[in-house]
């Protein structure tokens, strides 16, 4: 990747890591449903405002395309946004930052088990391994002894991760649709809020709630403007110039600038197998991209030709 494509790829692991240090505020004062809600609402207005008049594209039509946005919608931003949420008020940030670095990992499992063109392989398979046995590490012994709230909190993070991962492989229907990128994420985070708005008003009624801070206020107006709107552009920005398995690396940033963030700011507390399970889930994630191991061999190949030729 060129040195802009880099600078591309911090800033999107920046904007989406700072995602759970915006949790993190927001969760202190507003209830899970009204933080996702007003996140998918502003970001839907902001997205097609850059949709149809940075692209001067029309709003699309037809009941099957707006039903695949609705699946989408569900799969990729209403589910696991408030899992994650929903967790991150029993959880610190940083941890459920690592948890959701899983999702690559459970991308693979779901793409063997649905499709036909992306079936495991042996580094794949070791990546995996390495990766769910860093998520092991990351919710501790205590896990399996009891199911308290900090362990569900924990099952949540996973699950959305999870979520992500099926959408990963349920969005790919939109490229033989004809369905460009930037009007995917529209179209989904429209549809999910949809779904999601009456819902939030049923639930949490949102105007008996107190009068949130000017930080939540800001935490909010983050998670719309920064962490989604602006992180679905140079998501397909990143994409389109540098594809999708450079793309993937961003997995690899998130927790980084999440616990950053958390620790610094939010005052949260990092324990050591937290910092074990993240290096455990970075070297599975290594494992499958195949390229660090590349990297090393191609080092090591050349210093014995070096050593050959001075000898």
């Amino acid at each position: 990747m060129t040195m802009g494509e880099w600078g591309l790829l911090f800033t999107l692991s920046v904007l989406w890591g700072g995602s759970f240090f915006f949790n993190g505020v927001a969760v202190r004062q507003l209830p899970t449903l009204t933080i996702v809600a007003a996140r998918i609402a502003m970001a839907a207005v902001i997205l097609w405002g850059v949709v149809l008049l940075g692209q001067r594209r029309r709003i699309p039509h037809g009941w099957r395309l707006w039903g695949s946005f609705l699946v989408m919608g569900l799969l990729n931003n209403a589910i696991p946004f408030s899992l994650i949420v929903w967790g991150q008020s029993r959880i610190t940030s940083g941890v459920a930052s690592i948890l959701n670095a899983a999702t690559p990992l459970l991308t693979v499992v779901v793409a063997h088990v649905v499709t036909a063109d992306e079936k495991m392989t042996a580094p794949r398979l070791t990546g995996i391994v390495l990766g769910m046995a860093g998520v092991a590490v990351v919710m501790g012994a205590d896990a399996l002894s009891s199911l308290g709230v900090r362990t569900v909190a924990q099952l949540a993070c996973l699950a959305a991760a999870l979520s992500y991962a099926v959408a990963g492989v349920f969005g790919r229907r939109f490229r033989t649709m004809g369905v460009s990128p930037l009007m995917t994420a529209a179209g989904q985070v429209t549809a999910s809020s949809v779904i999601l708005l009456p819902v939030t008003l049923i639930v949490d009624r949102p105007w008996q709630l107190p009068v949130p801070g000017f930080d939540t206020v800001l935490a909010c107006l983050g998670l719309a403007v920064l962490s989604t709107a602006l992180a679905y552009v140079l998501y397909f920005r990143i994409l389109a110039t540098a594809g999708a398995t450079n793309l993937l690396l961003v997995t690899l940033l998130v927790p980084v600038s999440a616990i950053l963030l958390g620790v610094v700011v939010l005052q949260e507390a990092l324990l050591a197998n937290h910092l074990i399970g993240m290096a455990l889930i970075g070297l599975g994630l290594a494992t499958m991209d195949g390229r660090p191991l590349q990297a090393v061999r191609t080092a090591t190949a050349c210093n014995l030709r070096t050593k050959t030729w001075l000898g």
